[in-house]
């Protein structure tokens, strides 16, 4: 009866490594795949940003530059987004200094005919 536990207990325990294993074949299958789809994404992210940075090459494109080029875009974004804001508070000024010449010459055409 013993060894007939032993069997099984072996037996469980075999089942148990078998069942280890095939997970472990999984999960390194999982991060190959995720490794390849960010490789991929990088790669794409980098076109997006400068065509003649990747794939042309066929150079594996480095996170580094990924980073790089999106901070890039993001300062260009903010620089454009300060700029549109100087220019709406200059179309404001002019917008408003226009307005003010334009009821200046009413006055003066009002004057004018008055006088006429």
């Amino acid at each position: 009866q013993a060894e007939e536990e032993l069997k099984a207990a072996w037996s469980q325990q075999a089942e148990q490594l078998r069942e280890m294993g095939r997970r472990e074949r999984l999960l390194r299958s999982d991060v190959q795949r995720a490794g390849e789809q960010l490789e991929s994404f990088k790669t794409r992210v980098m076109q997006v940003c400068s065509p003649s940075a990747a794939g042309s090459t066929g150079e594996s494109v480095t996170e580094q530059q990924v980073i790089e080029k999106v901070r890039q875009i993001s300062e260009e974004n903010q620089q454009s987004h300060e700029r549109e804001k100087s220019l709406q508070k200059e179309l404001s000024s002019t917008l408003a200094k226009e307005k003010e010449v334009s009821a200046n010459i009413e006055v003066f055409k009002n004057s004018l005919q008055k006088l006429q």
